[in-house]
């Protein structure tokens, strides 16, 4: 499995933030793109799409936990698995257990 990705996505535009010595691109978390491979996914494909400018998913919007469910998937672990802490309380590995259903294969 081969994953590359960064914690955020970049701003679609380049800011030019005063006080900085030159211009750049800033985190933006409302869009991103992560490319996965190995692990028996289905290659040449492109899940979902951002609006024309880059700021917002129009199309398949996804989650972090549905990155992650589909990770424990492929390595065999259950993403909907809970555990129950000393307190007695539930901790579940991540809160949306649904895998990216492209990549699955």
């Amino acid at each position: 499995m081969v994953i590359a990705l960064g914690e955020f996505g970049r701003t679609p535009k380049i800011s030019t933030v005063s006080g900085r010595s030159s211009p750049g691109r800033d985190h933006w978390s409302s869009a991103m793109s992560i490319l996965f491979a190995g692990a028996g996914t289905p290659g040449g494909q492109v899940i979902g799409a951002t609006d024309r400018l880059g700021h917002a998913p129009v199309d398949r919007p996804l989650s972090p936990e549905n990155f992650v469910s589909t990770v424990y998937t492929k390595l065999g672990i259950d993403p909907g698995k809970h555990f129950i802490t000393p307190a007695g309380r539930p901790a579940f590995l991540v809160s949306d257990p649904t895998p990216i259903r492209e990549l699955m294969g």
